[in-house]
């Protein structure tokens, strides 16, 4: 029998509201039943709000790419990230959700991507000289150093300096102890409290996101006097703070930059270090396609590919886009109906939460064959292709689909091959992985690996 990569158990029958949020707590995958592999819709009532799951691609198209204006994103999502994110593009709406976009979107066109394709590659070879140190083939914590080169690729295409920088350093700090603060389920994001009324979070979550930002305020202060001088440098950081918006010509306040620098730390390091881990986890799981990941990285040369290279990395990319369908680093998304609406003849009231789950569709049981096996290969083929076009969104899909997806693809391509170009890694029998999801897909209980030196490399 064919071994298949590991996936949480789901919840048997129905349960009650409180025994839904106790397993809700501990795990929003294994807190699902497992219809939801096979069903095109599920309604979900509670006494305070009614949500409605939609796996039919037809549904999904809907609310992201045909009517995404209808469908703004819920206000539950933002209750319990408030106080690190304040009003960054992640929790807006609307026009102020546009007029960031548009100020934002220019930094991550193609062409810039080749610009910052550099500091991307300083972050690799960093982190496989890190990983020397490792690679004596004990058991080490994966997850760990790929949330470290993470972070110095958001610091060096950011603000162009390394995770090695005092104030970025900290942040770093900071930010894995702010996810050890943050609740899973803040009760403001169940229960629809009126908007006057304080919401609770703990007191170690708000001091945190508080050092959080005031250190992100310090470097876009820094490079705000920098802009003002002509001494800035062309990274992410200067771009996005000197684009004005093409309708009303203003350029992001200090605060408003904050809270995208927060939003970009959050989303870019943590969503790139769960990919990146899983990926090195299912090429130990699969020795054959990590040797024609390392055969494929090996014809460079030895800083690694350049950026007019990475088309040639073939099997490294249907490697990492496996990766991400079966294990999409933002496994649901909530959106809220601005209007009553009727999907496959139930009606959907106003306000009703439209939950869209990449985690659940991109193993669809009607849609993709196999779809809980590790198959790169599966994207030559009719139904991998259609699979893609349908229902594959691991960035989204629309107009809010994630503005740095193409960044991410570049970055964990990039990095899966030069890591695995330099080291083998090899599964540990005893501390077998298992996915668990709270904001972001991740190890329960970490996801372990042997890293030993590549012959060869």
């Amino acid at each position: 029998m064919t071994r298949l990569p590991p996936k949480p158990p789901s919840r048997e029958g129905r349960v009650s509201l409180r025994r839904y949020l106790k397993l809700f707590k501990a795990d929003i995958l294994s807190a699902q039943p497992a219809r939801l592999y096979r069903a095109w819709m599920a309604e979900f009532r509670t006494p305070f709000f009614r949500s409605y799951l939609c796996n039919q691609p037809e549904l999904v198209d809907l609310v992201l790419k045909e009517r995404p204006d209808d469908f703004p994103k819920s206000d539950r999502v933002r209750e319990g990230l408030t106080p690190l994110l304040g009003n960054s593009v992640f929790v807006t709406n609307g026009e102020e959700w546009k007029r960031q976009r548009r100020i934002i979107d220019p930094a991550f066109e193609g062409g810039r991507l080749r610009d910052v394709f550099p500091a991307m590659r300083a972050a690799g070879v960093g982190a496989v000289a890190r990983m020397a140190r490792l690679a004596d083939g004990t058991p080490r914590e994966i997850e760990a150093e790929t949330s470290h080169v993470a972070a110095d690729v958001i610091f060096r295409t950011l603000f162009s300096i390394p995770i090695e920088n005092e104030i970025a350093g900290r942040v770093f700090e900071e930010f894995r102890e702010h996810q050890r603060t943050q609740p899973v389920v803040n009760i403001a994001a169940l229960i629809p409290f009126p908007r006057w009324l304080p919401r609770p979070h703990r007191t170690r979550t708000k001091h945190t996101a508080a050092v959080i930002r005031g250190l992100i305020t310090q470097l876009t202060s820094q490079r705000m006097a920098e802009i003002k001088v002509g001494t800035a440098p062309d990274d992410l950081a200067t771009k996005i703070m000197t684009t004005p918006d093409p309708v009303d010509g203003k350029v992001f306040e200090t605060e408003e930059m904050v809270d995208q620098v927060a939003i970009f730390f959050l989303a870019g390091h943590e969503t790139s270090a769960s990919a990146l881990a899983w990926a090195l986890y299912l090429l130990a799981l699969y020795p054959e396609w990590q040797d024609r990941v390392a055969a494929e990285a090996l014809a460079f040369g030895p800083e690694g590919p350049e950026f007019k290279d990475m088309s040639k990395l073939a099997c490294v990319r249907d490697v990492f886009r496996e990766t991400l369908r079966l294990y999409p680093p933002v496994p649901m998304m909530v959106r809220e109906a601005a209007q009553p609406e009727r999907f496959r003849d139930r009606d959907v009231p106003k306000g009703a939460q439209i939950v869209l789950s990449p985690w659940h569709l991109q193993r669809h049981e009607r849609i993709w064959d196999a779809p809980d096996a590790f198959d790169p290969g599966r994207f030559a083929t009719e139904n991998g292709r259609a699979g893609l076009r349908s229902a594959y969104m691991p960035f989204s899909a629309g107009q809010r689909v994630c503005t740095g997806a193409g960044f991410a693809m570049i970055e964990g391509v990039l990095l899966l091959a030069m890591l695995v170009r330099a080291y083998r890694f090899e599964v540990v029998p005893e501390r077998p992985a298992m996915p668990v999801a709270h904001l972001t897909v991740h190890g329960k209980d970490g996801i372990w690996l042997k890293v030993t030196p590549r012959e060869g490399a």
